[in-house]
């Protein structure tokens, strides 16, 4: 065996490997997916069989339609659709250059904290919040929810700029510096373009995160400003489980997430193989 079929022998093993733990990795959740998608489009006689009905004879929409009639979830998609965006736009105007300053300043320091709090669960957050938007008198509105996002989001939004203005060049930023430019105008024109693809990552994961929390929405929304999870949630009996009607209320919730990251999946992968996301 010649020295160059062992090579071609070594990547196809190598490429093989790689494929089934891609493989392993991605089937539970796959299998997931697939279940619920089953689950949506099945009656409930065929949800509740034994053995399972992996995948009906006959195909039925009724359950979505069921979501629309039941519940307001345009109004709830509305509400996501405040809460998510005006959340994740906030954390752009402060983490952006929170993170170039973090990361100029060096302050290590700095950046632990942010990263602490992003561990703290978002539970112990709730009690003062909440004393502090009643007394304010926001309870039942979508803005005490957006704003429980930034506790979320933000730091999110810092930690991922830092990574990115770390490995900039530090030669442009100096340069137009000399050339008269203040610090401001520097970040404006110089760093602030060459961290797009890490500002796009950072509204994107901000985006996912606040679109999928619960809690904060559950606490504070009212019956008219809850967002999708939380209707999600209250479509939930204690008499029974309907299960067609849950799972195509979930499908629902994940599909403005899915589309987006199909969307721009190309900026995503530059993003997270140009700037080192931490």
């Amino acid at each position: 065996m010649t020295p160059r079929t062992r090579r071609r022998i070594r990547r196809l093993a190598d490429r093989t490997a790689l494929g089934l733990s891609v493989a392993v990795l991605l089937a539970p959740c796959l299998f997931v997916f697939f279940w619920m998608v089953s689950l949506s489009v099945k009656y409930d006689i065929d949800n509740t069989a034994w053995p399972p009905v992996f995948w009906p004879e006959q195909m039925t929409f009724e359950n979505f339609k069921k979501v629309f009639e039941e519940s307001p979830m345009f109004l709830y998609f509305w509400n996501s659709v405040q809460v998510t965006g005006s959340a994740t736009l906030v954390s752009l105007l402060l983490g952006v250059p929170a993170g170039y300053g973090i990361a100029k300043a060096k302050a290590n320091r700095m950046a632990g904290v942010l990263l602490l709090s992003r561990m703290t669960p978002g539970l112990s957050y709730l009690i003062p919040l909440f004393t502090l938007f009643q007394i304010i008198g926001l309870i039942g509105t979508v803005w005490p929810i957006a704003l429980t996002h930034l506790v979320i989001t933000l730091p999110i939004v810092v930690w991922i700029m830092i990574g990115f203005f770390e490995t900039q060049p530090h030669e442009l930023e100096e340069a137009a510096r000399i050339d008269g430019a203040t610090l401001w105008q520097a970040f404006r024109y110089v760093a602030l373009p060459l961290a797009r693809p890490g500002i796009v990552v950072g509204a994107i994961l901000s985006f996912i995160t606040s679109w999928n929390n619960f809690i904060f929405g559950a606490v504070f929304a009212g019956r008219t400003t809850r967002t999708m999870p939380v209707a999600v949630y209250n479509m939930l009996t204690f008499e029974s489980f309907a299960w067609g009607p849950l799972a195509a209320a979930a499908i629902v919730v994940m599909l403005p997430v899915i589309l987006l990251t199909i969307v721009i999946q190309k900026e995503i992968v530059q993003g997270l193989s140009t700037g080192g996301v931490k």
